[in-house]
């Protein structure tokens, strides 16, 4: 997907809505019967018209061995085969030396044909570049994590008062354009996007923590929306553990409709629209 028919989807369906396809069996009806893709199935047929992008994160699937990782190849193609239009997200947060790298990204691009694939920064430049050489795809690279543990790190600052984060955003746009890098930046960190945006104004940014982990839509919008939208905003528990009962389809519809609502009004509040 590239970056004007993600900007061209975002307004054709006035949201910015990720559904996160994290499913835990623990909160799944128990008539499923642990069946993640049938769960799946039926969360991405009732949020379809309010979403733009899904993101499973592997480790929900790679943790049942063959058969999970089977539930995502098969959550991955029903996506393609039925709503073809959806940038779809391998939440897999990888990243080795070049060479692995390389057998990483066309796990993902090759073999997967997902549009999308998270990224950890700290091996450096050649630890990344071999996800940026595929035309139509997307690195989403961890700048500015949601988690309490984020600040371990991502906010240590050099003599000059420059926090890691910061770094990692300016030294990224080296390697790759707002064509085919985003970065991620959760929404816990509400009014510290009005700085991120001041460093990469234009690059798409992944935005997970809103719902469950506290993170404010209104703030992320306020200070992250650019003349583009610039925004993947992410929610997993809050939509597709909605409900565990058997209206667990019908409880996610109602509230990805909810969200896509809030982010229509704030497209046009911002005259994005």
């Amino acid at each position: 997907m590239t970056r004007q028919e993600l900007i061209d989807l975002i307004k054709r369906k006035r949201s910015f809505l990720c559904v996160g396809l994290d499913p835990d069996i623990s909160k799944m009806p128990q008539s499923l019967d642990g069946d993640k893709f049938a769960f799946n199935r039926a969360i991405i047929d009732a949020t379809a018209p309010y979403a733009i992008a899904y993101k499973p994160n592997l480790a929900f699937y790679e943790m049942h061995g063959a058969k999970g990782y089977l539930a995502f190849e098969q959550t991955i193609q029903y996506i393609r085969d039925n709503y073809p239009e959806m940038l779809v997200i391998a939440d897999a947060k990888r990243g080795d030396i070049g060479n692995t790298s390389r057998m990483y990204a066309s796990s993902f691009f090759d073999t997967l044909g997902v549009d999308a694939v998270t990224v950890a920064p700290y091996m450096g430049e050649d630890s990344v570049t071999p996800f940026l050489g595929y035309d139509g795809k997307w690195v989403i690279l961890l700048a500015l994590t949601s988690n309490r543990g984020s600040a371990d790190f991502q906010m240590l600052k050099d003599t000059q008062g420059t926090a890691l984060y910061e770094h990692v955003l300016t030294t990224a746009q080296q390697w790759g354009t707002p064509d085919n890098l985003m970065f991620v930046v959760g929404a816990t960190h509400g009014e510290m996007f009005r700085d991120i945006r001041r460093i990469v104004p234009h690059h798409f940014l992944l935005v997970p923590g809103v719902g469950a982990q506290g993170g404010s839509l209104a703030e992320v919008a306020q200070y992250g929306l650019n003349e583009d939208c610039g925004l993947i905003v992410n929610s997993s528990r809050g939509i597709i553990h909605a409900s565990n009962s058997d209206d667990f389809a019908q409880v996610a519809e109602q509230k990805a409709r909810e969200i896509r609502d809030e982010m229509s009004q704030m497209l046009t509040a911002h005259k994005i629209l």
